[in-house]
């Protein structure tokens, strides 16, 4: 399994969450490299643009969106499905939730923001 480090939003995030669903989710939220390498669990997503690669890791209605960093997931954003969910109905490409947030400007925004964010190591 690798070290999940969380930075200073993606943290707020999940400090915004009632105590017992954010200790739920943090239980589910276990990365091992075999996941991310072949991504057969649907929990597990992959989104690229320009050259980099972001994981997805869904959970109720909750999505981790981090990227691997030598031995750690760092974790750069969590999101309400319900987010994008406007953004997708408007839309209406014939794509998943993966590959249409990896189009979205916005979306790729928010992770910027998580990338440039402290990390709360």
């Amino acid at each position: 399994m690798l070290q999940i480090v969380f930075n200073e939003i993606s943290a707020a995030e999940i400090s915004q969450l009632d105590t017992l669903d954010a200790l739920e989710l943090l239980d589910e939220f276990k990365v091992k490299e075999e996941d991310l390498a072949h991504l057969e669990d649907e929990r597990f997503g992959k989104i690229e643009r320009d050259g980099k690669t972001l994981y997805r890791f869904r959970s109720k209605d909750w999505r981790f969106y981090f990227e691997v960093i030598e031995n750690h997931v760092m974790v750069h954003r969590i999101l309400h499905k319900n987010t994008f969910r406007d953004f997708l109905f408007r839309s209406k490409l014939p794509f998943g939730e993966d590959e249409e947030l990896a189009q979205s400007k916005q979306f790729w925004h928010l992770i910027e923001e998580g990338r440039n964010a402290r990390s709360t190591r």
